[in-house]
């Protein structure tokens, strides 16, 4: 998931993060990623149901028309 970083680069980086935005503002920052990651995957769910919806009715217009 982390590709080549080891334990000693994830811990520098959560302490970064931890530097630059307080440990009062972390739990807030990530409600808020969070609820942008679901939102975006709803999204892409809408998307693809909408192409499913409409390949299939595509489907239905060519039979009719066999």
């Amino acid at each position: 998931m982390f590709g080549n970083l080891g334990a000693g680069e994830i811990i520098l980086i959560l302490l970064v993060i931890l530097i630059l935005f307080g440990a009062k503002k972390i739990p807030e920052l990530a409600r808020g990623i969070g609820k942008g990651m679901s939102e975006f995957k709803k999204g892409i769910k809408d998307v693809e149901d909408e192409i499913k919806s409409s390949d299939s009715d595509s489907k239905k217009i060519d039979e009719k028309k066999s």
